[in-house]
């Protein structure tokens, strides 16, 4: 019998989750949780079914929720206060009112104003912030600490912020190696760890940078490296070294664990997008969906949806469009927003920022709505337990 699965899916107003039947024909929606914070990105333990939500903005700080009972109750670990906490701190009468209790402030506060990513290895886990600081906890998200020597990195002073700030949104860990780990910082690029995190080394390089024509954006490939503007970025199905990351202008592939990309955006659309999945256990198959521009409003080209499947790594593309909107579709797709889960025939998940969330079990043959007018959709991953 084939596994149910759970999809976490952050939005604008809190966490939901999505629960197949075994077929993944069916699914129920339950939420919002987490108070209707704004949940950048969501995932789960497969082996102990705990739930963890990060995300936060200027007024609520940054943080993250958990929950031990699937999601039934959630609680707040609290890294860095937001404007409600000064808010309710100077007025406790309003605060009485609202029925808050102010807290003590969150270890962090001055640091940074929100949690972008999420990321579970060797019984760590791990939470990328904006500003670009990376945080550890080794107590199941209770308490954490900064992994100062990311932090302290040499280059650190000349990362550039990407449109929506500094943000370390990506964090991808080897699933044959606890001690390996990959990051995707905008505008900074990708960072790899082989120690644990205990040094780290910046990795943009391109495969041929006699090949590299400058551009005249800013988030483009030049001087030999990709642009450091990564929208996000995955491990390939299986141990190994591949790599794929959708840029800002392109999407790459490494075969040597980041050390050098190859540019695998021919034959796309578009070079922009934020997306992209990789198949649990084929490492040529991939996913991206295209959107049609930087600035021609961040929609599908020509108002049609598809997402776009390779199966030989990049060399080749193939649209996938059935049960997808092929007229009058604007919306967006943001960087977390699209996930696999580990079914033999791979399921595809993704969410848009019009409040939907599609899925194929046949992946990407086929497609079907299994959610609709959830707000925002800021990120979607899948569990299957163990």
């Amino acid at each position: 019998m084939e596994d149910a699965v759970t999809l976490l899916v952050g939005t604008t107003k809190g966490g939901f989750l999505l629960r197949s039947d075994p077929k993944r024909q069916d699914w129920s929606l339950s939420g919002p949780f987490c108070s209707g914070w704004p949940i950048n990105h969501a995932i789960g333990d497969p082996a102990t079914g705990y739930l963890w939500a990060a995300g936060g903005n200027d007024w609520y700080g940054a943080g993250v929720w958990t929950s031990t009972d699937d999601g039934q109750t959630w609680t707040l670990s609290k890294l860095a206060d937001g404007e409600m906490d000064t808010w309710m701190r100077n007025d406790p009468e309003f605060a009485r009112m609202m029925g808050v209790t102010p807290g003590a402030p969150g270890p962090f506060t001055g640091r940074v104003t929100a949690l972008w990513s999420l990321g579970l290895t060797g019984g760590n886990l791990y939470a990328g912030a904006k500003p670009a600081t990376l945080f550890r906890s080794s107590d199941s998200g209770t308490t954490w600490e900064p992994v100062e020597a990311l932090s302290d990195h040499p280059t650190a002073a000349d990362w550039q912020p990407g449109a929506v700030g500094l943000t370390l949104h990506t964090i991808v860990a080897d699933p044959a190696d606890s001690a390996r780990m990959w990051l995707a910082i905008s505008a900074a690029g990708v960072f790899a760890t082989e120690d644990g995190g205990a040094s780290w080394e910046r990795r943009n390089r391109l495969s041929n940078a006699e090949a590299a024509c400058d551009h005249p954006h800013p988030a483009a490939p030049k001087d030999g490296e990709t642009g450091h503007c990564v929208h996000n970025m995955v491990h390939a199905g299986g141990a190994g070294d591949i790599l794929y990351q959708q840029n800002h202008h392109g999407v790459f592939r490494s075969r040597n664990g980041g050390r050098s990309w190859d540019d695998v955006t021919e034959g796309l659309p578009s070079t922009f997008g934020f997306p992209v999945a990789a198949h649990p256990h084929a490492p040529g198959t991939l996913w991206v969906l295209p959107l049609n521009g930087d600035t021609q409003g961040r929609y599908p080209p020509d108002a049609a949806a598809a997402v776009w499947r390779s199966t030989d790594g990049g060399d080749s593309w193939q649209a996938c469009r059935s049960g997808l909107p092929q007229q009058g579709c604007y919306f967006t797709v943001l960087r977390q927003a699209m996930a696999t889960d580990r079914h033999d025939s791979a399921g595809v998940y993704f969410g848009t920022n019009s409040g939907s969330v599609f899925a194929s079990r046949d992946a990407g043959d086929s497609w079907q709505e299994i959610a609709r007018h959830l707000p925002t959709v800021l990120c979607v991953e899948s569990l299957q337990r163990n």
